[in-house]
C-alpha cells in the first residue's frame, strides 16, 4: 500500500463567519487561510513514514473532520489473524493533527492510529457552539461518536491531551463499551478552581497563597470577553510573528524535523481561522481556565473495570495531584499515574521517545 493522501476543496461550510462587519473585513488582514493551513499541514505530514490516509470523515448533519489514519506498511497481518485494536489520539487547545507528528509513525508500529481535528478545531469544520458549557461539551463529545461511526471503529484505545483528555473522559463515560483503556495527557479541567478560604473566627478571608498581580487580574478581565484566541486575529498581518515570538519553545521541540518556523505556521494557521471550537471551549471554561464543570465530579461516571492510564510531565503546570485525586475516587481501580521526567504540558512532544514507550506499553496490555 502506497502512502496516500485524500485532497478535497476546502469549502465554505468548513469555516464559520464572523456575524458583524469587522470579521467580515478581518480575513482579507489576516495572512491565513484553509489553503495556507493546509500547505503548511502538508510539509509536517511529509515526515511520515508509514501508510498514510488523510481525508475528511463526513459527519451526519455534513460537518467534517480532519483525520489521519497510520499504519505500518512492514507489519502485514495474514487475513485469519485479528487486527490490534486501533489507538485513537485526540489533541488539546488550539491544536491539530500536525503536532503528533514526534509519535505517529513509533506508535503505528503495530497498530493503526487515527488522529483527528477536533471540530471546530485545524482543518474539521468550524460550525457554531453553544454557549452552555453542558451543550458546548455535549457538541463536541457527539462529534466525536458521530466520527466513531463514519470510521467503523467498534473498539478503540482513547488517548486525550490537555482538552482533549477532558473531552475523551466525558466521551468514556458516556460510551464505556468503545473504550479498551483510557489513556489522558496531561488532562486539564479535572480539578475545582481554587476558592477564597474564611477564617471563621475572625470573618476574614486568608488566601493561602499570593494570587495574580492585579494587572493580570485586570488582563484576564477584559480577555473574559473575548474568544480565547483573539489576539491572534486581531494581529492581522503580525499574528504569525507573535505566535513565532511567543512560541518559540514549539519551534524547539521539532528543530530536528524543521529548521525554519514551519510549526510556529502551522499553530498559527490553525488558530487565526475564524473562531469555532475555542467558542465551546470559552463556554467550558471560567476564570484563568478552569472547567465550570470539573472532571474530578464525573470521573466515578467511569466503570471500575475500565483501564485508565494518567501521564503528566513532571515540570508541567497540570497538576499530578488530580491524577492521584482520580485514583482515590476509583478506589486504585485499574488506575495508574505516571510522570515523564524533563517534560512540560506538551509531554508528547517534550519527552517523545518516553512518550512513545510509555503509550505502547499502555497499549500492549490490550492486545
Amino acid at each position: 500500500m502506497e502512502t496516500t493522501t485524500t485532497i478535497e476543496p476546502v469549502q465554505n461550510d468548513c469555516e464559520t463567519s464572523e456575524s458583524n462587519f469587522v470579521w467580515n473585513w478581518w480575513p482579507s488582514w489576516r495572512p491565513t487561510s484553509m489553503s495556507l493551513l493546509k500547505t503548511t499541514e502538508s510539509k509536517i505530514l511529509a515526515c511520515i513514514q508509514n501508510d498514510l490516509w488523510a481525508r475528511f470523515v463526513t459527519l451526519p448533519y455534513q460537518d467534517r473532520i480532519w483525520t489521519l489514519t497510520v499504519s505500518n506498511k512492514m507489519a502485514r497481518k495474514p487475513p485469519e489473524q485479528v487486527a490490534k485494536t486501533p489507538l485513537v489520539m485526540v489533541h488539546g487547545f488550539g491544536g491539530g493533527v500536525g503536532l503528533w507528528i514526534r509519535n505517529l509513525d513509533a506508535l503505528s508500529r503495530s497498530r493503526p492510529v487515527y488522529a483527528f481535528d477536533l471540530l471546530g478545531f485545524g482543518r474539521s469544520s468550524r460550525p457554531h457552539f453553544s454557549s452552555d458549557s453542558t451543550e458546548a461539551e455535549e457538541q463536541f463529545v457527539n462529534s466525536i461518536e458521530q466520527w466513531r461511526e463514519a470510521v467503523g471503529l467498534e473498539h478503540m484505545i482513547l488517548l486525550g491531551h490537555s482538552l482533549g483528555g477532558y473531552l475523551a473522559t466525558s466521551y468514556a463515560i458516556q460510551y464505556p463499551s468503545r473504550v479498551s483503556h483510557l489513556i489522558l495527557v496531561d488532562p486539564w479541567g479535572f480539578p475545582e478552581q481554587p476558592q477564597p478560604q474564611t477564617d471563621q473566627s475572625l470573618g476574614k478571608e486568608v488566601i493561602k497563597r499570593p494570587g495574580p498581580p492585579r494587572w493580570v487580574k485586570a488582563v484576564a478581565s477584559v480577555l473574559s470577553h473575548f474568544n480565547p484566541l483573539a489576539v491572534i486575529r486581531a494581529a492581522g498581518p503580525w499574528g504569525p510573528g507573535l505566535v513565532n515570538r511567543f512560541r518559540l519553545d514549539f519551534k524547539r521541540r521539532y528543530e530536528d524535523l524543521f529548521d525554519d518556523d514551519t510549526v510556529t505556521q502551522y499553530i498559527y494557521h490553525c488558530n487565526a481561522q475564524s473562531p469555532s471550537g475555542e467558542v465551546g471551549f470559552r463556554a467550558m471554561s471560567e476564570g484563568l481556565g478552569w472547567s465550570k464543570r470539573p472532571m474530578l465530579h464525573r470521573v466515578h461516571l467511569l466503570p471500575p473495570q475500565m483501564p485508565l492510564t494518567i501521564l503528566y510531565g513532571a515540570q508541567s503546570w497540570v497538576s499530578s495531584s488530580s491524577g492521584e485525586d482520580v485514583a482515590q475516587i476509583r478506589n486504585q481501580s485499574h488506575t495508574k499515574v505516571e510522570l515523564i521526567n524533563d517534560a512540560a504540558h506538551h509531554v508528547y512532544a517534550d519527552q517523545p521517545h518516553l512518550f512513545n514507550e510509555a503509550v505502547e506499553n499502555i497499549c500492549n496490555t490490550v492486545d
